[in-house]
């Protein structure tokens, strides 16, 4: 009788969570119920779904497959779910499923002024919860931390009414990381080096994007944080002149890690910087260096690597 009353209780407690309303970058979005037919963008993205236990409010995923690959974790998570579009969705796919969620971000899924946007997605019955760390395409945002992720979990929680499952997941991460960070000297950060691609010009990770979370949080500095933007293209110079002591390599697409490093270090106008020196590269696989659940074990590698003489 008792576990019976504690169900009635939870079940009443979950039935009044509704309508709930999150904040989506500069929006105030309200939901009546929680999704039943949700659409997530990009491997991190769904991931963050997969965690909180979603898979079942889900009618498939777009973004992944165009530009990455699936380790055997996620494939297994998803292998229920239909690909819609191997990169971006047009509004055609999204509504075509019948979704009526849209977990996306801006450069992950939507981009400003294109096709899908909340507001172009607002009249088909579509929803959108945008992506913390994209938000500064669409307005102000402070600096990039691991609020972000852990933000658009318990966001996650209550629009889909597994808000309990969310605090439980963040309070998991948060002890995680302090353990995993417990001995780190941030008096004396290491200079690093985000890179990501590109060989003329590379594309790196700015002030607002979650590399720069997980540098600090392991004991370093981006050496690009005064970037006033996410992801970007800058010159190489900027980077030789602040001589980053670590370049961690983002490893997604057809140019593999080992390429990036072998490219660095067979550059010779790489040869003085501290890190091609020293041989210090640390690799991040795309779904950690992006906001989502393998934050931490990112923090951890690069606790590690910087570690490492």
């Amino acid at each position: 009788m008792k576990y019976a009353l504690i169900a009635l209780l939870l079940s009443a407690t979950s039935a009044a969570a509704f309508p709930v309303t999150v904040k989506s970058c500069n929006r105030d979005v309200t939901f009546d119920a929680a999704p039943k037919a949700a659409i997530s963008n990009d491997v991190n993205l769904t991931e963050m779904m997969l965690v909180l236990g979603l898979r079942d409010h889900m009618v498939g995923y777009t973004g992944i497959s165009g530009w990455k690959t699936l380790d055997p974790e996620m494939r297994e998570g998803v292998a229920e779910l239909p690909e819609l579009s191997a990169k971006y969705p047009s509004k055609e796919v999204l509504a075509g499923a019948d979704a009526d969620f849209f977990f996306g971000g801006w450069n992950y899924g939507m981009k400003v002024g294109g096709e899908v946007t909340p507001e172009t997605l607002e009249p088909l019955g579509i929803k959108t919860y945008e992506l913390t760390e994209s938000c500064i395409f669409v307005g102000p945002k402070a600096k990039s931390s691991m609020d972000d992720m852990y933000n658009d979990l318990l966001n996650l929680g209550l629009i889909f009414g597994v808000e309990d499952k969310a605090k439980a997941l963040v309070e998991g991460y948060k002890a995680q990381l302090a353990e995993a960070t417990k001995g780190v000297d941030h008096s004396n950060p290491l200079r690093v080096f985000v890179y990501d691609s590109g060989e003329d010009t590379p594309f790196t990770a700015g002030k607002y994007a979650m590399p720069t979370a997980l540098i600090e949080a392991a004991g370093g500095v981006n050496i690009m944080d005064d970037l006033d933007k996410s992801w970007a293209t800058v010159a190489w110079e900027p980077v030789v002149e602040r001589n980053p002591q670590v370049i961690v390599i983002v490893n997604y697409g057809d140019v593999t890690a080992e390429q990036k490093i072998a490219f660095m270090k067979g550059n010779p106008a790489f040869a003085n910087i501290d890190a091609v020196k020293n041989n210090r590269f640390v690799v991040l696989e795309y779904v950690e260096a992006t906001p989502g659940p393998r934050n931490i074990k990112a923090v951890e590698k690069l606790v590690a690597g910087f570690a490492a003489q």
